[in-house]
């Protein structure tokens, strides 16, 4: 039912601790104030005294995007900690096209759906475990599973229940059968120890490549409601589906205000300028811009605005235009690597190719633990790979898989890589 969400349960005392900084309010005032407002309250530098008087950017297709003086004033100067305001806006239009979230309609203390601008979606994703977790909670997620997280999670001090997954992502009867050991009603009682967060990575998930299926995330939200759970979807592949329709996200049938998600522009635009965005219930999205303030104070003015600027230049369409070519590119280095796997490795090794993401996860199949053949082997005849034990719950368990990432390195090179894999292989078997 609308309303119905109690956040507090959620928030850790640290999260709920925070309070408005009196000085990054001001600066958020003075950007909504008239022209006429005299402020002698904030300490702002004078942009006269910036070195950097205007820019230019020319896009791909031909576009350009000017920075006038006035204009390079405004990107060199503090901004709010949300996000400055037009590409908050045309976010929160692209979330409610693409996604179509029933949280658009609800009232504000009944989680409506908010979003801020966050340092790319590693930003988002750490500053919510942070407001979300305490030392001792336990947190569900599905494993194998990318190792920012587990770097982010294990200095809380949480309890990490692996979930097991497939080629088709997260398995909802391993949920179940994890969060059966709690009675659902336990999950209202406050000193109860049932986990209250669920992660994942929906769509070319990082390291396995797979993507959830439309049918398993209505079983995993469903699981959800009976548990009282709150969803983190990580979401930085969304935009890299190889095969349309694509997927219906979690925060498409969030009818509760019971999902957080991370996007990220680093797969799709540019992984340097920094820029992600975080959506979700309003009462937690404020929350973590209180975190904000005090961190980061806010992501670059300059990156946001240069995007902000080429988002209304392409609007939507365009936008989503340049989304197509994107996947294009990235689905002929994937049909690559699946060729050059055949080629190479289909006597010692198994893999699914991957509807998403730019990653093909591989078991060797005469080889227990890849950890000395990828770290020591491979580098010595100058293949890089990832070991398989760094994307686990418990990294010092031998490990048998590996990860290939297709997405930087050409054809031939790709074809070369997995050739001195397959020698590497066959001499160590």
């Amino acid at each position: 039912m609308l309303g119905t969400m109690n956040y507090f349960r959620y928030i850790n005392a640290v999260s709920a601790a925070r309070k408005a900084s009196p000085i990054r309010e001001l600066t958020e005032l003075l950007n909504r104030s008239p022209p006429t407002m005299i402020s002698l309250a904030g300490g702002m530098p004078n942009p006269r005294m910036f070195p950097f008087e205007s820019a230019s950017f020319t896009i791909q297709d031909g576009l350009k995007i000017n920075f006038s003086p006035e204009t390079m004033k405004r990107a060199l100067q503090y901004s709010n900690s949300a996000g400055i305001p037009e590409l908050v806006s045309w976010m929160k239009d692209l979330q409610k096209s693409v996604h179509n979230p029933p949280t658009v309609n609800y009232s504000p203390d009944g989680g409506k759906m908010e979003l801020c601008v966050t340092n790319g979606s590693q930003e988002g994703l750490s500053k919510v475990f942070e407001m979300l977790i305490a030392p001792g909670d336990f947190i569900l997620l599905d494993t194998p599973t990318y190792p920012g997280t587990l770097s982010a999670l294990r200095p809380l001090g949480c309890k990490i229940l692996s979930i097991l997954s497939d080629e088709h992502g997260l398995i909802p009867e391993s949920l179940s059968e994890v969060l059966s050991k709690w009675a659902p009603e336990e999950a209202k009682n406050p000193d109860s120890d049932v986990p209250r967060i669920l992660y994942t990575i929906p769509n070319g998930g990082n390291p396995t490549g797979a993507s959830m299926t439309a049918d398993r995330k209505q079983e995993v939200y469903q699981i959800a409601r009976k548990y009282d759970l709150l969803i983190i979807e990580d979401d930085p592949y969304y935009f890299l589906q190889f095969e349309k329709p694509w997927a219906p996200s979690f925060l498409s049938l969030d009818v509760d205000g019971r999902v957080i998600r991370t996007d990220s522009f680093s797969k799709i635009l540019s992984s340097g300028l920094r820029v992600g965005f975080l959506t979700g219930p309003k009462p937690l999205i404020d929350r973590v811009v209180l975190h904000i303030q005090v961190s980061t104070m806010h992501t670059s003015t300059f990156t946001q605005l240069m995007v902000a600027q080429l988002l209304k230049q392409w609007g939507q369409d365009g936008f989503l235009k340049h989304v197509d070519r994107v996947v294009q590119f990235y689905r002929t280095q994937r049909d690559a690597m699946h060729k050059s796997a055949e080629r190479w490795l289909k006597d010692v090794a198994d893999w699914q190719v991957p509807s998403a993401g730019m990653f093909f996860w591989m078991k060797l199949n005469k080889i227990p633990d890849t950890q000395q053949l990828i770290s020591e082997k491979a580098i010595e005849k100058e293949v890089l790979l990832v070991p398989g034990r760094v994307f686990m719950t418990d990294n010092s368990a031998p490990c048998s898989y590996l990860r290939a990432a297709f997405s930087i390195s050409s054809p031939e090179e790709i074809d070369e890589g997995l050739q001195r894999l397959a020698a590497l292989i066959k001499g160590s078997a």
